[in-house]
């Protein structure tokens, strides 16, 4: 079986000991990913800047493990509320254009620590 490495994302550490995801040979799976500023480490108020911000730190994610968001296959939005899928929405179509070629994604409404409106948790294959 092939080694697990650990994937941290700079300035977006969890604060606990979990690191930002796992890749075991070719697959890839995410711990949460929020759309904290990993330069100034807060979370804009903003719900479409605070989703733009996590869909750039699941880029740089992906980028840390050798792929691509071409490479995600299942995407799970966490939700403080359900106000905030317009916001998600505006950011994924961005990240994913092409309505024949996304990944999978289900949502799902969650108690969210502090000032976090969403978070994502991916899994992909490179």
């Amino acid at each position: 079986m092939a080694k697990r490495t650990v994937i941290e994302i700079p300035g977006l550490a969890h604060g606990v000991p979990i690191p930002n995801g796992a890749k075991i040979g070719n697959v890839i799976f995410s711990s949460a990913i929020s759309g904290k500023n990993t330069e100034t480490g807060k979370l804009p108020p903003d719900p479409d800047e605070q989703a733009e911000v996590m869909f750039h730190n699941l880029r740089k994610f992906m980028e840390l493990a050798g792929g691509t968001p071409e490479n995600i296959g299942k995407m799970t939005v966490f939700l403080r509320d359900e106000k905030y899928r317009d916001s998600i929405n505006k950011a994924w179509l961005k990240m994913f254009p092409d309505e024949h070629n996304r990944p999978a994604r289900h949502a799902v409404k969650a108690d969210l620590r502090g000032e976090v409106l969403f978070q994502i948790e991916v899994m992909a294959v490179l």
